[in-house]
C-alpha cells in the first residue's frame, strides 16, 4: 500500500489593492462639435446619393453609413462631469482611471464610466446601548463626516463604500464605548462625559482606520448622544447628587475650618480676648455649626460671665 504525501495548498494571495489614477481624456466641447459635424455631413451624403444611381450611388451610402456610425462612436464617448464627482473609467472589466475634472469630457466609448460622488457626507449611527467599562449600559449615538479620497478603492476594494462606512463607523462606537466608563470619580482616567474632546479624536482616528481600506477620508466625528440607560438612570442620577453633596459639604468645611483658624489668630494678634484651651474648643465647635449648619442658627445670648 502506498501511502500519497499530502499536497499542501497555500491560500491564494490576495490581489494588490488598486489605487486612483488619472485617466487619459480629451476635450469633450471639440469633439462634439466635430461629432455635430459629421452627422450633419453624413446625413447630407446620404440625401445626395439619392439623386444617384448605380455604383455611385452604393458608394456614397457607404460613405454616409459610415460617417454617422464614427460619429455616432464619438459622441458616445462624451462624458459630463460635474464638480463634487468622478467617474471611474473600466474597459472590459479593467480599472483605467478615474476623471475628477469638471466639464465634458471624452474617453473611449466603449468604456463603461461609474459616477462616484467626491462631496463631503454625514452619517450618524442609530443610538445604540452598550456597556461601559465598568459594565453601565449606556446609550451612545455619534455623527462621522467623510468623503471619498481614492475612488479606486472605494468602488472595486468593497462591495457598497457607503454600507461598510455605516457597518465600520457603528462598530467603532461601540468598542470606544466599551473601553471607557462614563464619568470618571477621582479624574484619574479617561472617561465619555468628562474627556468628550479626547474621546472623540480616538473615535476619528479608529474610524478613519477602518474604512482606509475602503478608500475613505474621515474629515471629523463627533458622539451626538450620550446617557445612561434608562433602566439605571434613577440609580446613577442619585449618585451623582450624593457625590455632588459630598464635594460640597467637603468645600464648606474647609472654607469653615479656615475662617476659624482666621478668626482665632486675629483675635490673638490683636490681643481682644484671652481665651484657655477649653474656650477655644467651645468657640471652633460654635463657629463650625454656624458655618456648616444647613439651617439658620438661633443666637443665645450669655448673661453671666464667660464661665457661666
Amino acid at each position: 500500500m502506498t501511502l500519497q504525501t499530502p499536497v499542501r495548498t497555500d491560500p491564494p494571495m490576495a490581489p494588490s489593492p488598486v489605487a486612483e489614477h488619472q485617466a487619459r481624456s480629451a476635450r469633450g466641447v471639440t469633439v462634439l462639435v466635430v461629432g455635430v459635424a459629421a452627422v450633419l455631413a453624413g446625413v447630407a451624403v446620404l440625401v445626395y446619393s439619392g439623386k444617384q444611381t448605380g455604383g455611385a450611388k452604393t458608394a456614397l451610402v457607404w460613405v454616409g453609413v459610415l460617417v454617422l456610425i464614427i460619429a455616432g462612436l464619438g459622441l458616445a464617448g462624451l462624458t459630463p462631469v460635474v464638480p463634487g464627482q468622478a467617474r471611474v473609467i473600466q474597459l472590459f472589466g479593467k480599472y483605467r482611471g478615474t476623471i475628477r475634472e469638471p466639464g465634458l469630457q471624452w474617453v473611449n466609448p466603449f468604456t463603461h464610466r461609474i459616477k462616484v460622488s467626491t462631496r463631503i457626507r454625514n452619517h450618524e449611527t442609530a443610538q445604540a446601548k452598550v456597556n461601559d467599562a465598568d459594565g453601565n449600559p449606556i446609550e451612545i449615538a455619534a455623527v462621522v463626516v467623510w468623503q471619498v479620497a481614492d475612488t479606486a478603492k472605494a468602488i472595486y476594494a468593497v462591495d457598497d463604500y457607503t454600507k461598510f462606512v455605516a457597518i465600520q463607523t457603528e462598530t467603532a462606537v461601540r468598542h470606544i464605548a466599551s473601553r471607557y466608563p462614563y464619568t470618571s470619580q477621582d479624574g484619574s482616567v479617561l472617561s465619555l462625559r468628562d474627556n468628550a474632546e479626547e474621546i472623540t479624536e480616538r473615535l476619528s482616528a479608529e474610524i478613519a482606520d477602518r474604512v482606509a481600506s475602503a478608500g475613505v477620508a474621515v474629515i471629523e466625528s463627533r458622539l451626538t448622544r450620550l446617557s445612561y440607560a434608562a433602566e439605571i438612570a434613577q440609580a446613577m442620577l442619585r449618585q451623582q447628587q450624593a457625590s455632588a453633596v459630598v464635594g460640597a459639604r467637603q468645600r464648606i468645611v474647609e472654607g469653615a475650618v479656615g475662617m476659624v483658624q482666621l478668626a482665632l489668630q486675629r483675635l490673638e494678634q490683636e490681643g481682644v480676648v484671652e481665651l484657655d484651651e477649653e474656650r477655644k474648643a467651645a468657640m471652633v465647635s460654635n463657629l463650625l455649626v454656624v458655618l456648616c449648619s444647613e439651617q439658620a442658627t438661633q443666637q443665645v445670648v450669655n448673661t453671666g460671665s464667660l464661665y457661666q
